[in-house]
């Protein structure tokens, strides 16, 4: 089952990267790269504050904490115990990996960190944010999914690897939400 599952993933991950070309090179190694985002989270972040306030800042203290299990679920936990080849690092792969000028990344790539927290963060703000913010809440998922495709795309995830962190992302996120709105819901009956 892991091995025909294993086998299907690489095979998807040498249809996905084989489909690179001059044009899309520069913007997916752009969409992988962190500091680029700087300015789109400052703005998210003012917007937030501006419009609720205290509670936005809130908001903004537990975003961090699901970017933080995220990245360290994804980084550290189960990168170690798993151990998984990149398919950059991957020796029978040699040769018909596209890379982006990043690299070949780290040693091991199950799962992505960059997925993970991206999915953490749209989940997250999808249920936190009210309708006030309905387009960045779809904008947020169509982000994370560029993210985590430019992964495959730069040669250093495999599918699997990105679709399971997204998993792990959109759980983190939803379970913080959850709590932050029962935290909204019992400041908002106390202050009746």
């Amino acid at each position: 089952m892991i091995q025909s599952l294993n086998s299907l993933d690489t095979q998807l991950f040498l249809f996905l990267n084989g489909k690179h070309n001059a044009f899309f090179d520069p913007i997916m190694y752009w969409f992988s790269d962190k500091l680029i985002w700087i300015p789109m989270y400052l703005l998210i972040a003012f917007f937030i504050v501006k419009h609720y306030k205290m509670k936005g800042v809130v908001m903004l203290l537990l975003v961090g904490v699901v970017i933080a299990l995220c990245d360290q679920t994804a980084s550290h936990l189960i990168k170690n115990a798993v151990q998984r080849l990149r398919p950059s690092h991957e020796p029978s792969l040699a040769g018909l990996v596209h890379l982006s000028k990043a690299g070949a990344g780290g040693m091991y790539g199950f799962v992505s960190s960059h997925a993970a927290n991206a999915f953490g963060l749209a989940t997250f703000l999808f249920f936190a944010l009210d309708n006030t913010f309905k387009y960045l809440k779809y904008w947020l998922f169509a982000w994370a999914v560029l993210v985590s495709y430019s992964r495959i795309y730069n040669g250093v995830h495999y599918p699997g690897d990105v679709i399971v962190a997204a998993i792990i992302g959109a759980c983190y996120g939803f379970i913080f939400a959850f709590i932050y709105l029962q935290f909204d819901k019992k400041m908002g009956k106390q202050s009746n």
